[in-house]
């Protein structure tokens, strides 16, 4: 058996660091409807961005390894606020190191235009107003790859300056050629915006594949990695 390159040991030590991190317990602190009812800025903040029904929700239970901390529905537009979650424990300083927020889904929704409409305003004011914000993971349907609203909160994101990294959700919807394919055309696709973290990450929320790269991933974007 080959052994280990000095990369692949660097790799294994980053995602077992990132295990043991995110192995503390976590709690649900709030669901935000409005930018008044923001938690006072302290832990660092990754947030998750999507279409609706793209599993937000089913990603950050994996992440946390908590079933049900997050909401999870069939029916795009279940999660309709800014939902809030930490570390709980004893930290230094008294503050977790790191918040996971899960933002309301945006394109189809089943909900009125109106209130859909307060839900984009929502999350758009979150992201050009969090300075405690370190990056914005954007989730894609591995099955459907970029669509445009994708590239329109892309967009938003470059103009606002707002690091962000994209993520393939779903991976194991689709056969492995196709999902390489699909690796190498999004990063192309992005490989020219200004704020957008040149590596992609590929996860499977059922089968767990790619949810350690991402914990790690997550560590490096807050200076823990």
């Amino acid at each position: 058996m080959p052994e280990a390159s000095p990369e692949e040991i660097i790799r294994a030590n980053r995602k077992g660091a990132a295990r043991n991190f995110f192995a503390n317990e976590w709690i649900f602190v709030r669901g935000v409807p409005a930018m008044k009812f923001l938690p006072e800025e302290g832990p660092a903040e990754i947030a998750f961005a999507g279409r609706s029904n793209v599993g937000k929700s089913s990603l950050i239970n994996a992440l946390t390894a908590k079933k049900g901390l997050a909401r999870t529905s069939n029916t795009p537009g279940r999660t309709q606020e800014l939902n809030f979650f930490v570390q709980d424990g004893d930290f230094d300083e008294g503050i977790p190191p790191l918040a996971l927020v899960d933002m309301p889904g945006y394109g189809f929704a089943k909900a009125p235009k109106a209130t859909v409409d307060n839900w984009t305003k929502l999350i758009f004011a979150y992201l050009q107003g969090r300075s405690t914000l370190r990056r914005v993971y954007v989730l894609i349907d591995a099955r459907h790859g970029l669509k445009k609203n994708d590239e329109e909160v892309l967009d938003l994101l470059d103009k606002a300056a707002v690091s962000y990294q994209l993520v393939l959700t779903k991976a194991d919807k689709i056969k492995p050629p196709a999902l390489v394919k699909l690796e190498a055309a999004t990063l192309a696709a992005i490989a020219k915006r200004p704020a957008a973290f040149p590596e992609i990450v590929s996860t499977s929320s059922e089968k767990g594949t790619g949810v350690d790269d991402l914990k790690a991933a997550i560590l490096f974007a807050i200076g823990l990695g």
